[in-house]
C-alpha cells in the first residue's frame, strides 16, 4: 500500500475524531488506531423516536404480560443483545419446536450481534414448553427466549 494513502488515512482519522480505522485492498490491509487523549466517539443509531412512557404504564404493561405468560420451568435466556433466529437459515427447519425434547448442550437458537452469528446452547435438558420470541425479533441481554421443563 502506498505511504501517501496511509498518510491520507491518518489525516482522515484525525479529522473525523474516530479512534480506529481499518482498510483492506486485495491482500493488503492497514489498521490505524489513535491512543492517548483521542476522543472516543460512539455511533448512535435511531430508527424511530422513543415514546414517553410513565412508570404507571410500565407497571400495568408488565403486570398484564406476566399474568398471560406465567409458565413454570427453566428459562433459556439471551446472553447478549442482538437478533434472534430460530433456524440456521431462512429455509432451514428451526433448531427447536414446542414439545421437542432437548439435551444439555444442544443448540436452540442463533443470536446475531454485530454481524456475528452466535449459537445459543441450553444449560438444561427437558421438553420445550414455550418459545417466547419470534424469528428475527430483537432481544436484550437476559431476556427469556425459551421455557423448558
Amino acid at each position: 500500500m502506498d505511504i501517501r494513502k496511509v498518510k491520507k488515512l491518518m489525516e482522515l482519522l484525525e479529522q473525523s475524531g474516530m479512534s480506529e480505522i481499518e482498510i483492506k485492498e486485495g491482500e493488503e490491509s492497514v489498521k490505524i488506531s489513535r491512543f492517548g487523549n483521542a476522543p472516543l466517539m460512539t455511533p448512535i443509531v435511531s430508527q424511530q423516536p422513543a415514546a414517553m412512557v410513565t412508570p404507571s404504564q410500565v407497571e400495568s404493561t408488565t403486570t398484564a404480560t406476566n399474568k398471560g405468560s406465567e409458565v413454570s420451568g427453566d428459562l433459556i435466556e439471551s446472553p447478549m443483545v442482538g437478533t434472534y433466529y430460530s433456524a440456521p437459515s431462512p429455509s432451514a427447519k428451526p433448531f427447536v419446536t414446542v414439545g421437542q425434547h432437548i439435551n444439555k448442550g444442544d443448540t436452540v437458537a442463533i443470536i446475531e450481534a454485530m454481524k456475528i452469528m452466535n449459537q445459543i446452547e441450553t444449560d438444561h435438558s427437558g421438553t420445550v414448553v414455550k418459545i417466547l420470541v419470534k424469528d428475527g425479533e430483537a432481544v436484550e441481554f437476559g431476556q427469556a427466549l425459551i421455557v423448558i421443563q
